[in-house]
């Protein structure tokens, strides 16, 4: 006997549950110190004992980044569910990502988020990854609250950076804090709805908890004298201009809430726990492909954002990140893949913190499950109960970077298909087949040219296939209707393959090249590759 699906309609123990989380990623360019926050972030909720950078030495470990490439680069490379507990609020932390050549990983757990951190380096303010995290968050419309990190450390003005997010990001930033020193003089910061301010305290290393310590403005001024004054004028500076926090505008994602912190030091990053559990949005209802929204309190629906392979080196296990969107998750209890129709089993299911797991019975709208070995399920797959309902599926993108892979020895083919089919599942790279090539060698397409490192890496380290990558030529590609694959085929610098999802791909050396091709070819023949979805309904 199979246990219940999910909880009846307007089940008022799920929409309590609901109204307790969190669920939020961390966007920002390389180096801004994301992965630093995250595990500061879990350090302050007393998730983990210590925290420091992927770097760090002796008892210091890194949270998000499990893989072995992220540890030894000191770059997030995969994504990460993370969830821990600050008084009543249950926060889900997505990291992401920061690294260009993974944003379609970043996009993608996006989509599964109610709120993001937008971290930002105080010395180099808005860089071009960030912009283009930020306008993945502007299409969802989806809140962002604004940290501005290593102020440990000689930066810009605070107030030109304010200017430089109004200007180049058409949001308005209302500081909720403000820095009491300037940038590489972190001394504490000023709290606009009391007047008076939290001063920070070092810790060796920065892999403790920093001393914090409330001060009045009287005590404040006594202290730390031009330096407070300093503060208090730039912040009534923006007052007097309307630059305050209000909650309707900043759900509305037309305003950003602005702190300031330095993750690895641990200053700031209580104060941006505290905006997250209070300002943030709990999950909403979720929108189908017909455009109806789903309640949170409904039967159970999830969304799988993310699948990942690898996480448990002795299994080799398959790992589907499922979003909850709506009712209960119930350990054990069939699910329908709304793809397909068929029954879906959930009796291994868990939390994920970083690489560590623990088995659980019940999940709310706005936790990730992990599904184990959950072999059936896809990025943008939707799972359901009595109930049916299809969430939009996500979109692919254009990848710009093209290498066959070959197996070096092949003894190995078995390993190499396997890790192939593995990595193209999770989306670590595209792949692209044709009789011409044959399946020992496949094509990979990427968006970065670190992608294909990764790939490769993991195909040595994780299945036991080492590979030989020759790069192609190929700089465009474009979806191509099946009437016109002999005529594209048959031209010189362009090559036709089909990637595994059933989509034909036109690969052409430049945009002249295509263009001269295009004119020979019926309109509507090649289309953009972005916007090709997956998942959803087939």
């Amino acid at each position: 006997m199979t246990a219940p699906a999910g909880r009846p309609a307007t089940d008022p123990d799920v929409t309590a549950q609901t109204a307790r989380r969190r669920t939020f990623a961390v966007i920002s360019h390389p180096d801004a110190g994301k992965s630093t926050l995250t595990e500061a972030l879990a350090l302050h909720a007393r998730a983990i004992a210590q925290a420091g950078a992927v770097h760090g030495k002796g008892a210091r470990r890194g949270v998000s980044d499990w893989l072995d490439m992220e540890q030894a680069r000191g770059i997030s490379i995969t994504s990460a569910a993370l969830q821990f507990t600050v008084g009543d609020t249950v926060l889900n932390l997505l990291d992401t990502p920061g690294h260009a050549d993974f944003s379609e990983d970043t996009y993608r757990v996006l989509a599964a988020v109610d709120c993001a951190v937008m971290l930002l380096d105080a010395a180099k303010g808005l860089e071009p990854q960030t912009l283009k995290l930020f306008e993945a968050c502007r299409v969802r419309r989806t809140p962002v609250i604004t940290v501005i990190n290593k102020w440990d450390r000689p930066g810009q003005e605070p107030l030109a950076l304010l200017d430089e997010i109004e200007e180049r990001l058409g949001i308005v930033p209302t500081p909720v804090n403000w820095p009491v020193g300037v940038a590489g003089d972190f001394r504490g910061v000023l709290d606009p709805s009391t007047g008076g301010m939290t001063q920070f305290t070092r810790t060796p290393g920065g892999a403790t908890l920093a001393g914090r310590e409330a001060l009045g403005a009287d005590e404040a001024a006594r202290r730390h004298g031009p330096e407070w004054q300093r503060a208090t004028e730039e912040l009534e500076l923006l007052a007097s201009s309307g630059q305050t926090h209000d909650q309707d505008t900043f759900l509305a994602a037309r305003t950003t809430p602005v702190l300031f912190a330095s993750a690895v030091l641990n200053f700031g990053v209580a104060e941006l726990l505290a905006a997250i559990t209070t300002m943030a949005p709990p999950p909403g209802p979720w929108t189908d492909v017909e455009g109806r929204p789903r309640p949170v309190d409904g039967p159970f629906s999830g969304f799988v954002f993310k699948v990942q392979t690898g996480m448990d080196r002795a299994h080799r296990d398959r790992l589907a990140f499922m979003r909850v969107c709506s009712g209960t998750f119930e350990r054990g209890s069939v699910l329908t893949h709304a793809g397909t129709g068929r029954p879906f089993q959930t009796k291994y299911a868990q939390s994920v913190f970083g690489r560590e797991r623990e088995t659980i019975d019940e999940a709310y709208p706005g936790d990730v499950v992990g599904l184990v070995n959950a072999h059936a399920l896809h990025v943008g797959d939707t799972l359901h109960a009595e109930d049916p309902v299809t969430f939009p599926p996500l979109p692919r993108f254009a990848p710009e970077h093209f290498a066959v892979v070959r197996p070096r020895d092949t003894g190995r083919s078995k390993q190499f298909r396997r890790g192939i089919q593995m990595l193209d599942q999770e989306g670590v790279v595209q792949v692209l087949v044709s009789d011409r090539r044959g399946a020992q060698s496949p094509v990979l397409a990427a968006v970065g040219p670190m992608q294909f490192e990764v790939a490769t890496h993991r195909l040595e380290h994780e299945f036991g296939a080492e590979v030989v990558l020759e790069p192609l030529g190929y700089a465009e590609a474009r979806r191509v209707t099946r009437e016109a694959v002999a005529t594209v085929d048959a031209k010189h610098g362009a090559e036709v393959l089909e990637r595994t999802d059933g989509t034909l791909v036109a690969l052409f050396s430049d945009r002249w090249r295509m263009g001269t091709i295009a004119a020979d070819l019926p309109q509507g023949s090649l289309l953009p590759l972005f916007g090709v979805e997956v998942g959803g309904a087939p």
